[in-house]
C-alpha cells in the first residue's frame, strides 16, 4: 500500500497530476476529500458551496478512514488535497503517506484565481501553512517532498520520472496523456474550476514567466512569494 498525499495551493497544476497518476493501471485517485470540511468550517464562498457540502462527507475522521479503507484495495492511492483544506485538522493522518508540497510561483496562482473570486485572503492561496506543514513533518523525519510546477512543466517526462523514483513506484509512460474533457475522477466543483485542464490532453513542455499582478494583490504577492521561496530551496530539479 502507498498512499501519494499531494498537498497544492489553488490555481496549480494539481488537477493536471491528479489526471497523469490517474492513467496509471495501478494507482486510484481521489479529488480534494476534505473540500467539504473546509466549506463547512469556514466562510468562503465559492462556486457551488451548497452542492459541494450536500454531496460530501466533512467530518474528517470519517474522511480520513474512508482514505485509509480505500488504500487497502489499490497499490497505490494519489490524493490530492489543498493545504487550505487540512488547516486545523489532527495532522497524524499525514504519517503514513508520501507527503508531495505542489508549489507554483505565486502571481500565476493570484492572476488565475482572482478570475474567479473577487476577494483573495492569504488563506486562500495556502502558502504560509504549506510552510508550516512542510517544518512540522520534516522536524518529524516524514521527509516530504517539494515539486515546482514551473520546473515540471519544463521538462513534463523527466520530472515525473523524478517524483516516482522519489515516491519509490515505476514511472509510467501512460502518465504523460489523457483524453481532453471531465473526467470520472473530477469532484463535482470541476465544472466551476476546471476548464483550463479539461482542454488539455496532458503535460505539455512550457516556460512560465512570472506575470503582472493586479495592485490590490501586490501585498499578497509579496508575501506569498517569501513562503513559495523557502519551499522552492527543497523542489526536485
Amino acid at each position: 500500500m502507498s498512499i501519494i498525499h499531494l498537498i497544492s495551493g489553488p490555481r496549480n497544476i494539481s488537477t493536471a497530476l491528479m489526471y497523469a497518476f490517474a492513467q496509471r493501471s495501478d494507482t486510484s485517485v481521489i479529488d480534494e476529500p476534505f473540500y467539504g470540511y473546509y466549506l463547512k468550517n469556514t466562510n468562503i464562498v465559492h462556486p457551488g458551496r451548497e452542492e459541494i457540502l450536500n454531496s460530501m462527507e466533512y467530518d474528517p475522521e470519517k474522511v480520513t478512514n474512508n482514505l485509509y479503507s480505500i488504500a487497502e484495495k489499490t497499490p497505490v492511492l494519489f490524493i490530492k488535497d489543498m493545504a487550505k483544506h487540512i488547516q486545523g485538522l489532527n495532522r497524524d493522518f499525514m504519517n503514513e503517506m508520501h507527503n508531495v508540497f505542489l508549489i507554483r510561483e505565486p502571481s500565476h496562482i493570484i492572476t488565475s484565481f482572482s478570475k474567479v473570486v473577487d476577494q483573495i485572503p492569504e488563506k486562500e492561496i495556502g502558502y504560509s501553512y504549506s510552510l508550516d506543514l512542510f517544518n512540522h513533518l520534516t522536524k518529524k523525519g516524514k521527509n516530504p517532498l517539494v515539486i515546482d510546477s514551473g520546473i515540471v512543466l519544463q521538462s513534463p517526462e523527466s520530472s515525473l520520472k523524478k517524483i516516482c523514483g522519489a515516491l519509490n513506484i515505476e514511472y509510467d509512460s501512460s502518465m504523460l496523456s489523457w483524453e481532453p474533457g471531465p473526467r470520472p475522477e473530477d469532484g463535482i466543483w470541476g465544472k466551476y474550476w476546471y476548464a483550463n485542464v479539461h482542454n488539455s490532453s496532458g503535460l505539455k513542455q512550457k516556460t512560465e514567466e512570472p506575470k503582472d499582478v493586479p495592485e490590490k494583490y501586490l501585498s499578497l504577492y509579496k508575501q506569498s512569494l517569501k513562503y513559495y521561496n523557502k519551499l522552492l530551496k527543497h523542489a526536485i530539479r
